[in-house]
């Protein structure tokens, strides 16, 4: 007489469950970072092209035309994200150009997951300082 038969099965669908809870929360780790680092590469891209040498930083409408350029080429480096970020422009200067993109970052978890964690959102600034040819 067996009376153990079938004993093991809860324990090991727990296991289970907990080892899919882990290998998800990997996966959102690692498209967080993804997106995090793939928007700081597009910020500091687009701060560059405004400020760099090419840009006539004396006429408003160079800039403001140097700003839609890198706006557009920004949001083909995002890919898909690129059209849910907003661009803020309102911390340059006149020696430095900053941009920052925010935006919801792609997600795995549940929504009721996301925001305790910190991967809710992305919010990026990237400064150059504006080139002067000499």
């Amino acid at each position: 007489m067996v009376r153990d038969r079938g004993a093991g099965l809860i324990g090991t669908i727990a296991g289970v469950l907990v080892f899919l809870g882990f290998l998800l929360f990997a996966v959102q780790l690692l498209v967080n970072l993804y997106a995090t680092s793939a928007a700081t590469s597009a910020a500091f891209d687009g701060a560059r092209l405004v400020a760099g040498h090419r840009t006539d930083h004396g006429s408003a409408d160079a800039v403001a035309r140097a700003r839609v350029e890198a706006e557009r080429r920004m949001r083909s480096e995002l890919g898909d994200l690129g059209d849910q970020v907003t661009f803020d422009w309102s911390g340059s200067d006149a020696g430095v150009i900053a941009v920052r993109i925010q935006g919801p970052a792609p997600r795995f978890l549940l929504p009721g997951l996301g925001g305790p964690l910190g991967f809710d959102q992305i919010d990026r600034t990237a400064r150059v300082r504006i080139e002067v040819t000499r």
